[in-house]
């Protein structure tokens, strides 16, 4: 049964349809990115937040800002001297910094200069409200202030972010500028989320057309754009995707997308972890270090669409050190 807030969201949003389906469509795109409470729900949540924000107290935090916002970035290994490998690492929707922490101590244990960024509404960072527009300016302003990137590894909405960075699909922002990319339970593709928005709404089919024109308007890029099949994986950079079969919030038919792309793309089952445990099961942390130990220029072989299966009650509970 539809909550309280729900019915009158639901009617409110039908008036003003009725009254002009433009500003109803835009009311609808602003309730769409309004991001999610911080605040940890339940007593497992507020235990993973409280252990990462005690691992993020080992980050130096850097500011950083860009068009439209603020973003909070945490590094680790930023005093070290000599070479060392440099990474981004973002969160996704509803998440933050505190809890990718287990995979971001994990990678900076390896000696490598760790970024660990807070997307826009979410950790540290300022407002309520977030789109791919702002989450890849984010992104931008990260690899501005830090440098070119060996790797970043993005989960859900991060890892989508990542992807359209990398592409620089969104006019008016470069191209990240990195040599390795991680895409852990990220969707390919963003109209079925507007599309299921609507359906949750009951957008009338004039208000649903002005909500997704409000994409292009806010974005620079038609939300059909984002949906077209085409080669956004660069082939010259390797790509490692990882995802659970059992994600209940991102389809596995996102990750057989981007693994059909080529044969830069790996694609790794991490079945049994869902689509938040995965960014801290222990099977991940060795398939994400493997694939970044990589010498550059010496890959192996893809392992085609279907992938290589890592079952939560079979995978070594071990991390990588």
């Amino acid at each position: 049964m539809p909550s309280f807030a729900l019915k009158v969201t639901r009617s409110g949003l039908a008036g003003l349809g009725r009254l002009s389906p433009k500003l109803a469509g835009k009311v609808a795109f602003q309730l769409f990115c309004r991001t999610p409470s911080r605040r940890p729900l339940g007593a497992k949540a507020t235990a993973a937040y409280m252990e990462g924000r005690q691992r993020l107290r080992a980050a130096e935090e850097v500011p950083l800002s860009f068009p439209g916002g603020r973003a909070m970035a945490y590094r680790f290994n930023g005093g070290a001297k000599g070479p060392r490998k440099r990474y981004l690492v973002v969160h996704g929707w509803g998440s933050g910094s505190e809890y990718m922490s287990e995979l971001t101590a994990a990678l900076a244990s390896t000696g490598a200069e760790v970024i660990s960024l807070d997307l826009p509404g979410h950790g540290r960072s300022a407002g309520r409200s977030l789109h791919v527009r702002l989450a890849v300016s984010a992104i931008a302003a990260a690899s501005a202030r830090f440098g070119t990137l060996d790797a970043a590894i993005g989960h859900s909405f991060g890892g989508a972010s990542l992807a359209l960075a990398c592409a620089g699909f969104l006019p008016g922002i470069d191209p990240l500028e990195v040599k390795r990319l991680v895409l852990i339970g990220a969707p390919s593709a963003m109209g079925w989320l507007f599309r299921d928005f609507g359906r949750l709404m009951n957008l009338p089919a004039q208000t649903q057309r002005s909500l997704e024109e409000e994409v292009g308007r806010v974005t620079g890029r038609a939300l059909s754009t984002y949906d077209e099949r085409r080669d956004m994986l660069d082939a010259s950079r390797p790509v490692l995707v990882v995802h659970a079969e059992d994600d209940k919030e991102v389809s596995a038919d996102h990750a057989r997308a981007y693994a059909a792309q080529g044969e830069h793309v790996r694609l790794f089952w991490a079945n049994g972890f869902g689509h938040r445990r995965i960014v801290s099961a222990a099977p991940v942390f060795d398939v994400v270090n493997d694939f970044l130990s990589e010498a550059e220029g010496v890959e192996s072989a893809g392992d085609g669409a279907e992938g290589r299966v890592l079952s939560f009650y079979r995978a070594p509970a071990r991390r990588f050190s």
